[in-house]
């Protein structure tokens, strides 16, 4: 079995939950492992949280799931002004910080991480997770 599902959300704090329930779901009826699941709901809040708090110029974003007993794949798209990806690196936040630790968090727990951003046609963050 399989699961492929495509939203499109408003860009509001209301959204995040909505997603992550719908995509505990999909794991739950897959019988995927808890901590992957676990490590998927973390990975999908950061980055949804990410298209409410800074996709300035978006008003939607989209989240497509697909999901098999064997491995997930997440992409959280916005039509927004973008982020600078070079701003985004891969060193982790300072211990101080009060930001930076959404993308840390989705490189750390997810796996084929792929991050795309312009100022014209907003950003992409791609996971994917495998089950063993």
């Amino acid at each position: 079995m399989r699961m492929s599902v495509r939203l499109n959300l408003p860009r509001e704090v209301d959204s995040v939950p909505a997603v992550r329930r719908l995509l505990r779901c999909a794991l739950t009826i897959l019988r995927v492992d808890r901590q992957a699941g676990a490590d998927l709901e973390i990975a999908l809040t950061e980055a949804c949280a990410n298209v409410v708090n800074h996709a300035t110029g978006a008003n939607n974003f989209e989240v497509h799931l697909d999901v098999a007993p064997d491995r997930c794949s997440i992409d959280v798209v916005d039509d927004g002004n973008g982020f600078d990806l070079t701003a985004a690196s891969e060193t982790s936040p300072s211990a101080d910080s009060e930001r930076g630790r959404g993308l840390f968090l989705i490189r750390a727990l997810g796996e084929n991480v792929r991050m795309q951003s312009s100022a014209r046609t907003g950003s992409l963050i791609h996971f994917e997770k495998s089950f063993a």
